[in-house]
């Protein structure tokens, strides 16, 4: 076992990730007892989790009303294998061309975005390991300022 220690960090040798971590005590407690403001206003409201479940009820309308948009449909299937392929390393290309329209909209049209060089993340976590990859080398630390998003610890 010390041997182990010697190959990993602390961090990831320790038991302070995982489910043993207080992020993930958070979400037993919320687990146990949800806030729901009619039946249950004296629960535990989660926001340890980067998501918008304010527009879910939207988001599932608009699902419903557009069964092709979805892979998890029999008319959205076909499109399986594309969004596959696409969605782990190097994001749909009809994503990163909206993104890059959109980045150069904010910038007031003074500066154009290549979209072939876009490259997305399935959210904060991958997106900081991606950065962490491409621009560490072995050894090297970097700064992450608080507050910030607590599966880092998790995954650093």
């Amino acid at each position: 076992m010390a041997f182990q220690g010697e190959l990993l960090s602390r961090i990831a040798a320790g038991d302070g990730h995982g489910e043993n971590s207080s992020y993930f005590d958070g979400w037993k407690a919320y687990d146990a007892d949800p806030f729901d403001l009619h039946h249950n206003p004296g629960g535990v409201i989660q926001m340890g989790l980067a998501e918008n479940q304010l527009s879910l009820d939207l988001i599932e309308e608009w699902s419903l009303n557009h069964p092709e948009a979805s892979i998890c449909t029999a008319q959205g299937a076909w499109q399986f294998k594309r969004i596959a392929n696409f969605q782990d390393y190097h994001g749909l290309p009809e994503f990163r061309q909206a993104m890059a329209k959109f980045m150069g909209q904010v910038r007031g049209g003074k500066a154009t975005f290549d979209p072939d060089r876009i490259v997305m993340s399935g959210g904060a976590t991958g997106a900081q390991d991606t950065l962490a990859f491409c621009l560490a080398d072995p050894g090297d630390a970097y700064l992450v300022p608080t507050p910030y998003y607590p599966a880092y610890v998790t995954s650093s």
